[in-house]
């Protein structure tokens, strides 16, 4: 996007910098690097487009991935986060008593958990969902596998949760 000419990089100054004066700056042994054909340029960390208009309107896959990141890899009857091949989808409404395959309907259930439903209800085999399954909204968290890094460079964006925590007092 930079090299195109529709994003500018940012450097810890918090200067605008086209893509030509960001290769130019040096590499820092701590610092990671993009190897081109003929240099190596600094990896960036914050961006700023030069033109926005609004995130993409996208739908959400119905995908295994995405049951798994909704439900945070944890089994939905039991709360467990076993390794991720002890990991299944489960039918709430089975399939045989007419569920179908949609978000509101699968849930990420450990292997165990779902071996003891088996083909019933969640209330017929004496169990309880966690949370209810709902379709999530886009966002491009989601996309992200694990936890993000939170670089230097991105504290003056980020909210700091410790200020809008804090109790207030007399």
């Amino acid at each position: 996007m930079a090299y195109q000419g529709s994003a500018k990089l940012l450097d810890e100054q918090l200067r605008a910098l086209d893509f030509e004066s960001w290769a130019d700056l040096s590499v820092a042994a701590h610092q990671d690097g993009i190897g081109l054909v003929d240099r190596v340029i600094r990896v960036p960390r914050v961006m700023m487009l030069v033109g926005f208009n609004r995130l993409p309107r996208r739908d959400m896959k119905l995908n295994r991935h995405n049951i798994y990141s909704r439900d945070g890899r944890r089994c939905q009857y039991c709360g467990k986060s076993p390794p991720l091949a002890e990991l299944s989808l489960d039918h709430v409404i089975p399939r045989a008593q007419g569920g179908k395959t949609t978000w509101e309907n699968l849930v990420c259930c450990c292997i165990y958990c779902n071996r003891k439903k088996g083909g019933r209800r969640p209330a017929e085999a004496r169990m309880r969902l966690i949370q209810k399954p709902i379709k999530p909204n886009w966002t491009p968290a989601l996309l992200m596998p694990g936890k993000p890094s939170i670089y230097r460079e991105w504290e003056p964006f980020l909210v700091n949760a410790a200020y809008w925590n804090v109790e207030l007092l007399d």
